[in-house]
């Protein structure tokens, strides 16, 4: 075979991988659009807050858990944008760690996943009386 024909047939099935990939990542997110507005809002009116970093894989994960509603969530970035530094806000707060969630009083709630996914719907359901859907 012609070193270009290998080289065209390398591309193209690399290129096929990275497709199947792509669906599979994106299936692995199977949260109905909307599903979670009513939860992410209500979070937000018991005064919860969602203080990450863009940059932050548990952060990325912890939205990705509410789907298309990780729009409607009290979330806080305390990245600058050139990922050198904190935010005040969250130099004032003493965020230490992402995801961190806060309650309306103060408490803080740790990430309570083995995967690094953030803090588990049901816990923050429980914390703050807001109703999870199934």
């Amino acid at each position: 075979m012609d070193k270009n024909i290998k080289i065209f047939v390398a591309v193209v099935g690399l290129l096929i991988i990275g497709i199947i990939a792509m669906v599979i990542i994106q299936s692995g997110n199977n949260v109905p659009d909307g599903k979670y507005d009513a939860f992410a809002t209500c979070l937000k009116d018991k005064g919860a807050v969602f203080y990450g970093a863009f940059w932050c894989p548990h952060c990325q994960a912890q939205k990705k858990l509410f789907g298309s509603s990780a729009k409607l969530l009290p979330y806080v970035e305390c990245s600058t944008p050139d990922a050198s530094d904190q935010t005040q806000v969250c130099k004032d707060k003493k965020i230490e760690n992402y995801p961190t969630w806060e309650l309306a009083d103060g408490t803080r709630i740790p990430d309570d996943s083995l995967t690094g996914a953030g803090v588990k719907l049901e816990t923050l359901a429980a914390k703050t009386s807001c109703v999870l859907p199934k």
